[in-house]
């Protein structure tokens, strides 16, 4: 494939990560004003909210199995009119059943894309030889932050109901435009491998599962952090260390600024580091950044440590569901994927479970310990992930 056509693969893939982390922030700062449309208590908007994270887990695995049927470029854009669309729904709910539906099938499309367009970036990734995978993800961390900002610009004069509808019509130009290219292009492949229609179907074997399950663990470990900073780090600052509420809720900021920069910086790092050294060191960085975050008995020393974890976190997410997808194409993608958002599902509840029993400080420093893990795991398996990858 000419490289141009490549340069213009990469820009489409690209605009579908941003698109993603865009939608999806701007539905995320709408749910306070969905919450009082439809009169529902805390506790059963959280079961409602549940609907998003049971519609991403069940279609991830099922969309492994689509792209190998269909491929991933098709897929992409099919989940990119879907996402788009069912963005608009939850206004439209007036009562928590009818809001935990839409949800369901909101979670789906988000769940989906994510594996179709992860997918399609691994494939890149292989044809272009060079290791892009963070610039990938560091477009859909800007996309929710302009979301993010966009939204709290935009809610105190549009309802719900129609800045979630420009996110539709935005969302559909988006995918129209950047699903041209997709559709267009088979996913360029490596000159040493062959279209999987040329070669026979061969399941991956039990060698290849373990690597890609050890893969999915440090995804999970990854997300984990992510979940837990952002629904427990505001509150540990203001709590914990009674920050002023502008100042806690800067600590998440910083941390999603620091993991943007460093996915920004990421493939430079991959080129001089390679894989395995950027995983152990990341998830050493994270490690002793969340140990002053959560221990730290000042502000400024904690938001410092929010910062650094932001940055050891980084690539290792990107890292994860790369290599797993280079080991066992799609499927390997929606393993990595199903893990790391099992992450940061169980992330929050646990920290809060923890903090019940002993303190929140001391639950924190769980992000502290799975980040070490995962810097374990990346060492400990090392010579395997280089003989296979």
């Amino acid at each position: 494939m000419p490289g141009s056509d490549l340069t213009r693969l990469r820009t489409a893939i690209t605009a579908f990560f941003a698109l993603d982390g865009f939608v999806f922030a701007g539905w995320v700062v709408r749910i306070p004003a969905i919450k009082e449309q439809t009169g529902a208590s805390a506790g059963a908007l959280g079961l409602a909210l549940l609907g998003v994270s049971a519609g991403a887990v069940i279609t991830m695995t099922l969309t492994g199995r689509l792209c190998r049927r269909f491929g991933s470029h098709p897929v992409t854009v099919v989940c990119g009119v879907l996402l788009s669309l069912s963005v608009a729904l939850p206004p439209l709910t007036h009562s928590v059943p009818a809001l935990g539906g839409v949800l369901l099938v909101f979670g789906a499309a988000y769940g989906g894309i994510n594996v179709a367009f992860n997918s399609a970036a691994v494939d890149l990734v292989a044809a272009l030889r060079r290791p892009i995978m963070p610039g990938f993800h560091a477009a859909f961390s800007l996309g929710g932050m302009v979301g993010a900002g966009l939204g709290g610009l935009v809610a105190g004069s549009l309802s719900p109901a129609l800045h979630l509808l420009g996110l539709t019509v935005i969302g559909l130009l988006v995918t129209a435009v950047a699903g041209r290219t997709l559709l267009r292009q088979e996913p360029p492949l490596p000159p040493d491998r062959v279209r999987p229609e040329e070669s026979a179907p061969r399941r991956p074997d039990t060698r290849t599962r373990g690597l890609v399950t050890v893969f999915g663990l440090i995804a999970l470990c990854t997300a984990y952090g992510e979940g837990a900073l952002a629904d427990w780090g505001a509150l540990h600052l203001e709590q914990d260390l009674h920050a002023h509420p502008g100042v806690a809720a800067a600590g998440y900021s910083g941390f999603a600024l620091a993991m943007t920069a460093g996915r920004l910086s990421g493939t430079t790092l991959l080129e001089r580091l390679g894989r395995v050294r950027t995983v152990v060191a990341g998830g050493a960085t994270a490690s002793a950044g969340m140990l002053l975050g959560s221990l730290a008995p000042s502000v400024w020393a904690a938001l410092l440590g929010f910062a650094v974890t932001g940055l050891g976190l980084a690539n290792l997410f990107p890292v994860a569901v790369e290599r797993a997808g280079a080991l066992a194409g799609p499927g390997g993608v929606a393993v990595a994927s199903t893990l790391g958002y099992g992450g940061m599902l169980l992330g929050p509840p646990a920290i809060g479970l923890m903090a019940d029993r002993y303190s929140l400080p001391t639950a924190l420093t769980s992000v502290a310990a799975l980040a070490a893990v995962a810097s374990a795991i990346g060492y400990a398996t090392r010579r395997l992930a280089s003989d296979r990858t």
